[in-house]
């Protein structure tokens, strides 16, 4: 890893971690929840592939950390969003 890698990759999860924390805030804000959701997956679907594509990664606790954290975040947002969707459409009713 040269320096422009490590400064790349820290760019990307301090907005990663930025985007996150803006969905704890506004967590009934649906684009910015797919926009975190969306996160989760590039997460998940990055350390798989230094594992088992590129084969620059072991799994060793340090990759399986992001993988868990990203496995069980998309989880939970997954069943997050079903609540998600019932509330925006009981506020459809409501306005009609």
């Amino acid at each position: 890893v040269n320096g422009l890698q490590a400064r790349t990759f820290g760019i990307w999860t301090l907005l990663a971690s930025v985007i996150r924390c803006l969905c704890a805030i506004d967590i009934r804000n649906q684009t910015l929840y797919y926009i975190t959701l969306f996160t989760f997956f590039m997460a998940l679907v990055h350390f798989l592939s230094e594992v088992f594509i590129y084969h620059t990664a072991a799994l060793t606790i340090g990759v399986m950390a992001p993988l868990m954290v990203a496995s069980f975040s998309i989880l939970g947002m997954l069943i997050g969003l079903q609540y998600l969707e019932v509330e925006a459409l009981s506020q459809n009713k409501k306005k009609n």
